[in-house]
Formats: structure tokens, sequence, C-alpha cells
């Protein structure tokens, strides 16, 4: 067996010795336990996870759906980009959700404002789906439709070949529809990405790249 165990371990003993894990001489991708915990993945708003190594090609439709629950009003959600403009990008800033799509003609965002700043902030899970068809996008949040007028009619395609960044992303990796430099701290679970008939469920435990991500369990709550 080559990989980790997702699981707690405590009280352990060597010879009726008991060990001391708090002050550990090294530590690697360990977290602590929680009395409550939840499925999904949990960010602590330090790094990110990269999926699909080879690369995402977004093109002319993309439907992408996940929950997400945080008490942040900044955080990167999820980011798909090009060496070129071509790019789509989900983040939360000021409390507000932004999905933008850029298909080579320029940037183009619809905005989810919710009535009160924190009110997608509050530690609760919300359901996003964010949907391209060709230069048409939109956004529902719980069930909130905002879609917005694209005027370059004529780009349809968001040729991209870079990973998929969940939750932030490197400092050396361009993001072309991100404006947000905060990694998310929360928890996400369910994403989802569908093409025609093609549906992928994302597991982050098979990310290539994980950087202050745990990708089994959720805190019951923020500690």
């Amino acid at each position: 067996v080559t990989h980790s165990i997702p699981a707690c371990i405590g009280s352990m003993a060597i010879n009726g010795k008991q060990l001391d894990n708090e002050s550990p001489v090294s530590i690697f991708a360990v977290n602590k336990c929680y009395e409550t915990v939840q499925d999904g993945t949990f960010f602590d708003g330090s790094g990110f996870a990269a999926l699909v190594r080879e690369g995402y090609k977004v093109r002319s439709d993309v439907n992408i759906s996940l929950e997400f629950r945080t008490t942040a009003v900044h955080g990167a959600l999820l980011g798909v980009s090009s060496a070129k403009v071509d790019a789509i990008g989900l983040e939360i800033v000021h409390g507000k959700v932004l999905f933008h799509v850029n298909n080579g003609a320029g940037r183009i965002t619809a905005t989810y404002e919710p009535r009160g700043t924190n009110s997608l902030c509050d530690g609760k899970w919300h359901k996003l789906q964010a949907y391209k068809s060709k230069h048409h996008i939109s956004l529902i949040i719980d069930g909130n439709l905002v879609h917005t007028d694209n005027p370059y009619i004529q780009s349809t395609s968001a040729d991209t070949n870079n990973p998929i960044y969940v939750g932030g992303y490197p400092a050396d990796v361009k993001q072309n529809c991100l404006t947000s430099k905060s990694s998310f701290r929360g928890c996400l679970r369910n994403l989802v990405f569908t093409k025609g008939q093609h549906t992928e469920l994302f597991d982050f435990s098979r990310a290539f790249d994980l950087r202050g991500v745990f990708p089994h369990s959720c805190p019951g709550a923020e500690h």
C-alpha cells in the first residue's frame, strides 16, 4: 500500500508510551480531526487542488455545478485558462459570485449579487451552477438565475488547455478569468462538469496537486 489512509488516528502508544502528536518532528498533509464531519473537501485558505493534468478543453459548451460553504467573502472557486486569453473562472468577490468567460474576444461576466454581503458566506451550503453555451453564459445560485448579454457573439469557443484549478492556483500560473488572488477557505462538494451527454464528477482525492486541501471530510462547523 503506497497511499495514505483517509482517517483520524488518536491515542497511539508504542510499548505503553503515549506518543505526543501535538508536537511532531515533521508533518505533511495532516489536518486536525473534527468532532463532527460532513462529506466534502476542506480548503484551508492557503492553497488549491489541481485536476486534469493534461489540460481541460472548455470549447463551446460546458455546465459546471458544485456546492460550497464558506464564511469568507473572497475566494477563487475555479479557473481553467490557456496560454492566450481564452479562459473561464468562478470566484467570490465581496460576497458576490462571479462567472467570467473569455472566448478570445474579451471577458464577459455574470454576477450574482445576494441581498446581504454575507448571505452566501454564512457557513451554510449553497448550490452553484454555471452554464456556458457558445457565447451565452448564465449563473444559477440556489435556484436564482442571472445571465448576461455578450457583445462578442461571433466568438463562441474558449480554447483552454490548462488544468482545472479549484480553490486557488499557484503563483506562477496565469488565470485570465480570475481577479481574486485569495484562495478559497471553506468546503466544496459535488463538483460536476457536463458537456453534452458526458458528465464527470471530480474526486479531489485524485487531484495531481493538492496544497492546503483535505479531500475526505469537512469540519461540521468552522473552528
